[in-house]
């Protein structure tokens, strides 16, 4: 069972993001030990630095100075020029698994510049054993979990919760997402940024260079969050610049240290434009001879550094990756994650508290998701096209406030006439990780009958919990739908709490979902229930002398109430005895899990 980041996000983001150092399922390597018995793990050159201005490891924020440089660097893994020998490495990394805060069995030096259009992060990863490297990925934004890696986090806000993420292999694999809420992550946003890596008889080496345009930033701020990880996946070894703690998962953004000296950037104009012309060509065997075709623009413009205009015309989606195939065997709607570029720019700030707590790997989820927004219900319906004529989108920061506003005007078709969908989203980020928001839609792409949804959420979270650096996260929303004819029962709500931390992890979910509650821009996965979840996991590290490097044991439970007649609609148990991770990187997997269920049909 592949346990996944707490708060990875299994809806508009996409697939969740793993555990990366110690996974619940090992993959290409886990070899004959799993045994199933109810279910199987389905920047001439600057002045010199020194050295001594980087901070130490064992400061408790730790720092490092990017060096302006003015020379040309090119970008082809080998780190030869000037400036990258002349550049001070950012200091050692610390180990975290398998044993926490020691030092790495191999060696790592990371150097940071800049100039005035790219930062540049070069990364030679020494290695006593090159031949043993292991790289097996070349597509974009694929897993790595099975291969040795480089993973960074940029914080160009330093608000200890969104984030944009890069990683690569030896074989230069490029992958890229953007973090948000401390934890979640959206991996189906492609940024503009290059990565080469070279390998020698010393092991690996990665060059980055990442165009400010690409990124979004405040204005006159010359500090940046920034983490990286590199995994020697022979090993099952993670090495980190901060956060080397067994229960910090690397895309908790809090936990980053911070880099400096990042003077005087600038985004140029601002101004992208995409113009584009779709065509229908006709088949020869339909005996038509008339070519239709209509021009299209994207257009994006960034209004400051950190706030960002997208406007898109006659909105053609032909270059959108195709869904990938789920069969459902539920009588619930399932899931499709949004894949289409327009909507998923900035995707995080229309996420909402009732995301983000999510089980470990192979637990089932509720059952009951609730997206008061969800991009999909624009443009599709019923599996088919519906022509979007224009759209306009505005999302980004002021000061500490979050900003999200969409508008889409939609095409008729003989399933729905047209209108237009409009979003507001506002979230004002307090304390470090905590924020207070609330959201608007209005439009039905369905009916023509007015419908709207508000909402307003809260999340309050802390890794340090009574000063004892623990995690702990707390959500709570309400959600009310006004659609036209229903009066009544049309509201849900409810909280989450959630300890997600390395030997203990604990949640408890309540909701209630009414009977009419029915966001028209938003996603519902059953109605008139109220659900609790309540769940447990004692994962402890035995003696390193045992050769077993984690043993996890999960107990959840879940029950549906019916809001009609107050009888419990379904219950699930599901616990898992026996889930133990060795050294080697053998494992026992899911070793007599037990799962009785109830399920009454009313």
């Amino acid at each position: 069972m592949l346990r996944p980041v707490p708060g990875s996000n299994h809806g508009l983001a996409g697939q969740p993001m793993y555990r990366l150092p110690a996974p619940r399922c090992s993959p290409l390597r886990t070899r004959a030990l799993a045994i199933a018995c109810a279910a199987s793990c389905i920047v001439g050159s600057a002045p010199y630095l020194a050295a001594s201005q980087q901070a130490s490891p064992t400061d408790p924020v730790r720092s490092a100075v990017v060096t302006a440089v003015t020379s040309q660097i090119v970008i082809d893994g080998a780190l030869d020029e000037a400036a990258w020998r002349q550049a001070p490495t950012i200091g050692d990394l610390v180990q975290r698994i398998p044993v926490a805060g020691a030092a790495p069995t191999e060696r790592t030096e990371v150097r940071l510049l800049y100039d005035e259009e790219n930062l540049y992060i070069g990364v030679m990863c020494y290695d006593t054993e090159p031949d043993q490297v292991l790289a097996s990925q070349m597509a974009r934004d694929a897993s790595l979990n099975a291969d040795d890696r480089l993973a960074i986090v940029l914080d160009t806000f330093r608000d200890q919760s969104n984030a944009f993420h890069f990683a690569t292999n030896p074989a230069g694999a490029m992958v890229d997402g953007l973090v948000f809420a401390n934890g979640e992550t959206n991996d189906d946003w492609d940024g503009i940024w290059i990565v080469r890596t070279a390998q020698t008889g010393a092991g690996w080496s990665a060059e980055f260079a990442i165009p400010f345009k690409t990124l979004s930033f405040p204005a006159g701020e010359t500090v940046w969050g920034f983490n990286i990880s590199r995994t020697i996946q022979r090993k099952l070894e993670e090495n980190r610049w901060t956060g080397a703690r067994f229960q910090t998962e690397f895309f908790q953004i809090s936990e980053a240290g911070r880099i400096t000296n990042l003077e005087g950037l600038q985004q140029g104009a601002g101004l992208d434009i995409r113009p584009f012309i779709a065509r229908l060509w006709p088949r020869p065997d339909t005996g038509g001879d008339t070519v239709v075709g209509k021009p299209g623009v994207d257009l994006f413009y960034n209004i400051t550094p950190s706030l960002k205009l997208s406007f898109t015309a006659n909105t053609d989606f032909g270059e959108t990756e195709v869904d990938a195939r789920q069969i459902n065997l539920t009588r619930f709607s399932i899931f499709f994650p949004e894949k289409r570029t327009f909507f998923l720019q900035d995707a995080g700030v229309f996420n909402f508290a009732t995301t983000g707590i999510d089980p470990p790997g192979g637990i089932p989820g509720t059952g009951a998701e609730i997206f008061p927004f969800f991009s999909r219900r624009i443009g599709l319906l019923g599996g088919q096209e519906v022509p979007i004529d224009y759209g306009a989108k505005l999302t980004g920061r002021v000061g500490r406030t979050e900003v999200g506003m969409l508008d889409v005007r939609t095409r008729g078709v003989p399933a729905a006439d047209a209108g237009n969908q409009f979003v507001g989203r506002l979230k004002r980020n307090f304390l470090e990780q905590s924020y207070v928001g609330a959201i608007l839609t209005n439009g039905n792409p369905a009916s023509a009958l007015s419908s709207s949804t508000v909402g307003v959420d809260l999340r309050l979270a802390t890794s340090d919990f009574l000063g004892r650096g623990q995690n702990v996260v707390f959500n709570a929303f309400g959600l009310r739908s006004d659609n036209e004819g229903v009066a009544d029962d049309n509201a849900s709500f409810g909280f989450g709490a959630h300890y997600p931390n390395d030997r203990y992890e604990a949640q408890v979910l309540w909701r209630e979902i009414q009977d009419n509650f029915d966001p028209a821009i938003g996603f519902v996965q059953r109605s008139n229930v109220r659900m609790l979840r309540v769940a447990g996991s004692f994962n402890p590290r035995p003696n390193p002398s045992t050769g077993i490097q984690q043993m996890y044991h999960d107990v959840f439970y879940t029950r549906f109430t019916r809001l009609d007649n107050g009888l419990v609609e379904s219950w699930d148990i599901y616990a898992t005895l026996v889930d133990w991770h060795f050294n080697s990187g053998d494992s026992l997997h899911s070793l007599f899990d037990l799962n009785p269920t109830y399920e009454r049909l009313f």
